[in-house]
C-alpha cells in the first residue's frame, strides 16, 4: 500500500498500475479539506514510486464523488475575498499536480461524478463510465463556478460552446449523451468497467495510445479563432443574459472567465477561474443558494428520519376529486402508492381523472414516459362514488370544499369507514386542525396536509400537528408526503399556518399602499423584477383567487384581530364585491383573455382602477415598496419561529421558497433578513412602526440584533 487515508488510498497493482481509490468512512466521496490533505499525499507517493506506470482513479461507493463538502463553504466563504483566492488555489493546484504526474491516468466513472467528482475526472487523460454514470459541473445552481479546474479543462476538451452550456445549466448528463460531446472516452456496463478501465489503461502504458497528445490541449490555450471566439462567446451571452437575468452572476462570470483565459495556457486560466470563484463566493446569491441547499438537507434529513420512524403507506385515499383531489391522487400514483379517488358525482371523478390523464399525456409527450407507464399509473387510481372502497386504507387525505361543516362531516364519516388505523387528513388552507379534530374520534390520528396547487408543480406540503396528534401520525404523513415526491415541513396549528399566516401582512402591505393611490403595476413591477418573485401581489391575488383571497382574510382577522384587522375600503374586498375573482373568471385586478393566436393575455383593467378608486397615482421610491411589503412578511416569519409555529430557519425559508416561489437567489425570508442584517431591518422596520402592529418588530428580534446571534443557530421559541 503506497497510502492509506480515512478517505482516499493508493495501491500499487500488477503491471505497475497505482490503483488511487476514493472510499470515505460516510455513505458518499466527497471533497473537504482532510480529503484534499490526503490527496497531495496520494500524490506525492505515487511521485515517489519508481515502480508506478500508470494510474487508474476508482470509487468504492455506489457513486464515483459527489462533490465538495459544502457545508464548509458558508463558514469559510465569511473571508474577505483576497483571502479566498490563495484558498481555493490551494485545492486548484492538488489537481493541477496530479494532471501532472508523468505517467498515464484515466478514471473510471460509477454513478454520480458531479462538480469536484467531475473536475477529477478531468484532470485525468482518460474517461471511462459506465450506464449508471451522471456527470456535470452544478456549482452554478449554487450561485458559484467551477473552482478546481473545470472552467479551464472542459473547454479544452469538448469546445468552449459546449462546456459553457454544460457549466451555465449545470445539467448532470448520462454517460452516453457525454461520450457524445467528448467528456468521456467509453461507456460500458458496469460490471465491466474496471476491466476496461485498466485495459485502457495498459494500452496508454505500452504506447498503443498517445496520452501526451491527449493531455496536451488541457495545457495549452483554447484552439479558437478570432472569429469563432468572437461568435461563440458573443451568443453564450446573450442566452445567458437573456435566461439567467442580473439576480444569477454565475453563469455570466463563468463565460467571461472562460473568454478571458480562451488565449491563456492553464496556469493563466486557472488564475482567472480561482478569482472568479472567489469573486462569486461572496455574492449573497451564493450564499443565499448555499444556503438553500443545506436547508433542503435539513427537510429531506427529518424526512428520512420520519420514514424510519413510520408504518409505510402502501395505499391512500383522496376524497373529493376537483383539480385538487385529482392533482394529489396523480401525485401519489405517480410516485407508486395505489390511491383512492372519492367524491359523490361522476362529473367530479371525470374531472379528476382528466386532470391526471392529462398531466401523464404531458409526460409521454415529452419522451419522459412510455405509455405502458402511463396505463400503469391511472391504474393505481381507482375512482368511486362509494366509500366501502376506502376500507383498509393507509391514509386518507380529504380535499372536499373549504368549509368547516362540509369537511367536519366528511372527516367524520370517512373515520368510522377506513378502519382504526388509518390516519385521517385534511387538505386546508385556512381553517383550524384543531376545530377539525373535533369532528373526529381518534384525534392523535388526525392532522392537516396541506398542498399547494397546482400540485404536481408545488414541491411544498404543510404538515399540520394538532394539540392531540401523535409523533407517530405525523411521521407517517411525512414520510407518505416524501414518497410522493414533495417537500414536507411540520407546523403547529394556527390560522393559516405557517405560509398563508405570512403572506397576509404581505399582502395588507400591498393594500395599503394601493390605497395610497399606487399603482397596482408599479407595484408588480418592482417585486418582479427589483426583487425577484415571480409574481407581483396584484397578479398573485388574481391567480390565487380573490374570493380565496377575501375569505383568507376574513379568517386571519379573526385568528389575529389586533394584527390582521380587515382593512376598511381594502381593494381586495372591493374586487371581490364586484365579482371579480380573478384569473377564474377573467377579471381581477387584471382582466385576462386570449389573442388572435389563441395566446393568453394579461392587461391592467380600468374597471379595478375604478373600483379601488386610486385613478390618481402616487409614485413611490421602488426601495419603499419593497420595504413596505417585505417588513410585515419578515416580521410574521420570526414570530412564527418565537412561536413554534415552524420548528427552524431552514423550513422557515424552505416553506416559502417552496410553497410561494420567494426568490431563491435571496435564500428565503430569513435569509434575507440577514443579508439586509438584522440591526438594519430593524432600523427600516422602525420608519415605518407608525403604519401598524404588521410593521413593528419583536422584542426577541431585537435582542437577536444585540446579541449578534443568527436565526440559523439560534433556538428562538418564546411560547
Amino acid at each position: 500500500m503506497l497510502f492509506q487515508g480515512k478517505s482516499l488510498s493508493a495501491e500499487l497493482l500488477a503491471d505497475g498500475i497505482v490503483e488511487f481509490k476514493f472510499d470515505a468512512e460516510g455513505s458518499v466521496n466527497k471533497f473537504d479539506q482532510a480529503t484534499f490533505e490526503e490527496y497531495r499525499a496520494v500524490v506525492d507517493a505515487i511521485k515517489n514510486c519508481s515502480d508506478a506506470k500508470g494510474v487508474i482513479v476508482t470509487s468504492g461507493k455506489p457513486a464515483f464523488i459527489v462533490g465538495a463538502d459544502i457545508t464548509e463553504f458558508l463558514e469559510t466563504f465569511k473571508q474577505p475575498e483576497e483571502a479566498l483566492v490563495p484558498w481555493v488555489k490551494s485545492a486548484s493546484d492538488v489537481f493541477d499536480s496530479f494532471e501532472d504526474l508523468e505517467l498515464p491516468t484515466i478514471a473510471a466513472i460509477n454513478g454520480f461524478a458531479l462538480g469536484g467528482g467531475c473536475e477529477m475526472t478531468l484532470a485525468c487523460d482518460y474517461r471511462v463510465a459506465d450506464t449508471t454514470a451522471s456527470i456535470g459541473l452544478p456549482e452554478v445552481k449554487l450561485g458559484l463556478m467551477p473552482g478546481f479546474g473545470g472552467t479551464v479543462r472542459l473547454p479544452r476538451i469538448i469546445g468552449a460552446d459546449n462546456a459553457i452550456e454544460w457549466m451555465s445549466t449545470g445539467k448532470p448528463h448520462k454517460a452516453e449523451a457525454a461520450m457524445a460531446v467528448g467528456v468521456v472516452d467509453a461507456v460500458v456496463a458496469p460490471e465491466n468497467l474496471r476491466d476496461a478501465a485498466l485495459s485502457m489503461l495498459k494500452q496508454a502504458i505500452e504506447g498503443k495510445l498517445d496520452w501526451k497528445a491527449k493531455r496536451q490541449p488541457k495545457l495549452e490555450a483554447l484552439k479558437l479563432s478570432p472569429t469563432e471566439t468572437i461568435m461563440t462567446f458573443n451568443t453564450c451571452k446573450g442566452m445567458i443574459a437573456a435566461k439567467a437575468g442580473k439576480h444569477y452572476p454565475a453563469p455570466m462570470v463563468t463565460v467571461n472567465t472562460i473568454e478571458a483565459a480562451a488565449g491563456l495556457d492553464r496556469a493563466g486560466a486557472m488564475a482567472l477561474e480561482n478569482q472568479g470563484f472567489a469573486k462569486l463566493a461572496k455574492t449573497d446569491a451564493a450564499i443565499a443558494q448555499i444556503g438553500i441547499f443545506m436547508s433542503d438537507q435539513v427537510i429531506k434529513g427529518k424526512a428520512k428520519k420520519a420514514g424510519k420512524l413510520a408504518s409505510p403507506v402502501n395505499k391512500a385515499a383522496v376524497l373529493g376529486a376537483g383539480i385538487m383531489g385529482g392533482g394529489i391522487a396523480y401525485q401519489s400514483a405517480y410516485k407508486g402508492t395505489p390511491i383512492v379517488m372519492k367524491d359523490i358525482a361522476d362529473a367530479a371523478l371525470d374531472l379528476g381523472l382528466t386532470t391526471a390523464a392529462g398531466l401523464l399525456t404531458k409526460q409521454v409527450e415529452r419522451g419522459r414516459m412510455n405509455a405502458k407507464k402511463m396505463a400503469g399509473v391511472l391504474n393505481n387510481i381507482t375512482p368511486t362514488l362509494s366509500y366501502d372502497n376506502v376500507k383498509g386504507v393507509d391514509v386518507v387525505v380529504e380535499a372536499v370544499v373549504e368549509n368547516p361543516k362540509v369537511k367536519g362531516m366528511v372527516l367524520a364519516e370517512v373515520e368510522e369507514i377506513a378502519g382504526e388505523n388509518a390516519i385521517i387528513t385534511s387538505n386546508t388552507s385556512t381553517i383550524s386542525i384543531d376545530l377539525l379534530a373535533e369532528s373526529v374520534k381518534r384525534k392523535d390520528k388526525f392532522c392537516g396536509m396541506h398542498f399547494f396547487n397546482p400540485v404536481h408543480k408545488m414541491p411544498l406540503v404543510e404538515v399540520i400537528r394538532g394539540k392531540e396528534t401523535s409523533d407517530e401520525t405525523v411521521a407517517a404523513v411525512v414520510a407518505y408526503a416524501a414518497k410522493m415526491g414533495k417537500s414536507p415541513i411540520v407546523v403547529n396549528d394556527c390560522p393559516g399556518f405557517y405560509v398563508n399566516r405570512v403572506l397576509f401582512p404581505y399582502f395588507a402591505g400591498f393594500s395599503h399602499l394601493v390605497k395610497e393611490g399606487a399603482d397596482f403595476t408599479a407595484v408588480d413591477k418592482v417585486m418582479e423584477k427589483v426583487f425577484g418573485w415571480p409574481m407581483g401581489p396584484a397578479y398573485l391575488l388574481d391567480v390565487v383567487g380573490i374570493d380565496t383571497a377575501d375569505h383568507c382574510t376574513g379568517v386571519m382577522s379573526a385568528g389575529f384581530p389586533t394584527r390582521m384587522q380587515k382593512i376598511e375600503n381594502d381593494p381586495v374586498s372591493a374586487l371581490y364585491g364586484n365579482e371579480r375573482f380573478g384569473q377564474k373568471n377573467g377579471k381581477g385586478f387584471y382582466d385576462y383573455g386570449k389573442d388572435k393566436r389563441g395566446r393568453p393575455t394579461k392587461a391592467p383593467s380600468e374597471t379595478a382602477y375604478e373600483l379601488i378608486g386610486n385613478a390618481e397615482h402616487k409614485d413611490f421610491d421602488k426601495d419603499e415598496i419593497i420595504a413596505r411589503l417585505m417588513i410585515p412578511m419578515v416580521n410574521e416569519v420570526v414570530r412564527c419561529l418565537e412561536e413554534g409555529i415552524v420548528d427552524t430557519a431552514a423550513e422557515a425559508d424552505m416553506g416559502l421558497i417552496y410553497g410561494l416561489g420567494f426568490p431563491p437567489f435571496r435564500g428565503g425570508p430569513i435569509r434575507y433578513l440577514e443579508t439586509v442584517g438584522i440591526a438594519n431591518f430593524i432600523e427600516m422596520a422602525d420608519k415605518f412602526a407608525h403604519l401598524g402592529e404588521i410593521y413593528q418588530v419583536t422584542d426577541g428580534m431585537r435582542e437577536m440584533a444585540a446579541s449578534g446571534k443568527s436565526y440559523y443557530t439560534t433556538d428562538v421559541k418564546t411560547a
